[in-house]
């Protein structure tokens, strides 16, 4: 091959590798901003723990209603926030602009964690589909939330 044609043939090659480049960065970015709109674009509330010194933890996450009571889910049983509330159940709710006191009660799986999904589901759609794919809830527990009025 002459010096021009292996001139050509690398400037072509050159030319697929950025567009395979540029193709990759536009599904990342695009994976990332469907991942932000599926975690944050519906209802997300802030469920406040205490740990045994009185030190809060905050974590945000999703939020159904069912039954009187608000429903959230722990992705495992070794998530901290968990853990905290499993030794003071009481939490506070941060949710609409509001602050609300409640007991937090963990409900026993299986049926607790059918219960949490099928809520999560509905409200969710397809957001808690996809989130679905990229976390494993196959072990998630319900945490029921009775709470006072807000203040």
């Amino acid at each position: 091959m002459s010096g021009r044609r292996t001139a050509i043939a690398a400037a072509a090659k050159r030319r697929a590798v950025k567009r395979v480049l540029r193709a990759a960065l536009a599904a990342l970015l695009l994976f990332g901003a469907l991942t932000a709109v599926a975690l944050e674009g519906r209802e997300v509330v802030v469920l406040r723990t205490f740990d045994q010194n009185g030190t809060a933890r905050d974590t945000r996450t999703w939020i159904a209603d069912a039954e009187g009571a608000a429903w959230v889910e722990a992705a495992n049983a070794e998530r901290p926030f968990l853990l905290q509330l499993r030794s003071n159940p009481q939490v506070e709710l941060l949710r609409g602009g509001s602050r609300r006191r409640c007991r937090a009660t963990v409900l026993a799986n299986p049926d607790g964690h059918q219960r949490i999904r099928r809520l999560l589901s509905q409200k969710y759609g397809w957001a808690d589909w996809w989130i679905g794919m990229l976390a494993d809830t196959t072990g998630s527990l319900a945490l029921r939330l009775e709470c006072a009025e807000g203040e």
